[in-house]
């Protein structure tokens, strides 16, 4: 039997287009991986607040995510080098000041050069080009990180000791003066009620939310360190030679002082920095915006 062409046609794309497999979200952290040469530690981290450069995943990408949710470019979603999976953050376009919350369900991108990575859908509400970048803000949100970990499996919890289930035993004692022996009388302690409970399919997918705040672009810099003592700053700006500077400031109410190279006014400049910081051992340089 000779099939019409039309049925030919379709399990063609079919046999070229496999089915997705079956999404299963669970929180992901992970060990230290390497990626384009660098080398990273996830840690978790629920009011991270950093800058960079955001890039838009390319129109191929698919397939299940790191914390394994099926991939969609229409999604609030994004992916982040080392933050727990799944989280939820807040991004905002410098350039132009819109913000959004996305979803962090990935590992990305994979360079150095970027900060996170951006369905197509995220980057049309930040007005970000699919084929370029933008200089962003990533502000995780404790509350709906917390949340959001806490309805997938896998969400590390605290260990409780709960007192050990066995049998308790009570004496009944006679009347003073009585020579009736005390008689023992096992009471068998119910176990507890068994959970019935079935956890719910958690809903990964986040509501357009956009915003408009006082865009404010500032300069691209590249950062080689920070530290708590100028000493030590010093001397991996002397280690690095490359024409950086120390600069002095506060970090979460203590000194702090950060090695930097810049300002660069082109993102070219400032990837061609990173890469010197990187061929000359700074691994863990990246980008900011300031």
């Amino acid at each position: 039997m000779r099939l019409p062409p039309v049925l030919l046609l379709l399990g063609f794309v079919a046999a070229c287009h496999p089915a997705s497999p079956p999404a299963n979200p669970h929180y992901v952290l992970g060990g230290a991986y390497q990626a384009d040469g660098v080398w990273y530690y996830p840690r978790e981290s629920n009011e991270a607040r950093e800058t960079g450069l955001a890039m838009v995943y390319p129109i191929s990408q698919a397939g299940l995510t790191a914390d394994g949710e099926l991939f969609d470019q229409a999604a609030m979603a994004a992916a982040h080098q080392t933050l727990q999976l799944p989280a939820i953050a807040r991004l905002t376009n410098l350039e132009n000041g819109r913000q959004v919350l996305v979803r962090i369900n990935d590992r990305g991108p994979a360079t150095p050069h970027r900060l996170i990575e951006i369905t197509r859908r995220t980057a049309t509400l930040l007005a970000i080009p699919f084929d370029g970048t933008a200089r962003v803000q990533l502000e995780v949100l404790p509350g709906e990180s917390q949340a959001a970990a806490a309805a997938v499996p896998g969400t590390p919890k605290l260990q409780l000791a709960a007192a050990p289930i066995g049998d308790v035993r009570q004496s009944d004692l006679p009347p003073p003066g009585s020579a009736t022996p005390a008689r023992n009388v096992v009471v068998q302690q119910a176990a507890p009620p068994q959970s019935t409970d079935v956890t719910a399919p958690a809903d990964t997918r986040l509501p357009e939310t956009l915003t408009q705040a006082a865009s404010n672009p500032g300069n691209l810099y590249v950062l080689l360190g920070t530290f708590q003592g100028f000493r030590y700053a010093n001397m991996q700006r002397a280690r690095a030679g490359l024409g950086a500077n120390v600069v002095s400031g506060f970090e979460n109410g203590a000194p702090a002082y950060r090695v930097i190279m810049g300002p660069f006014t082109t993102v070219p400049q400032a990837d061609e920095a990173l890469d010197q910081a990187l061929r000359a051992g700074v691994t863990d340089a990246r980008i900011v915006v300031e």
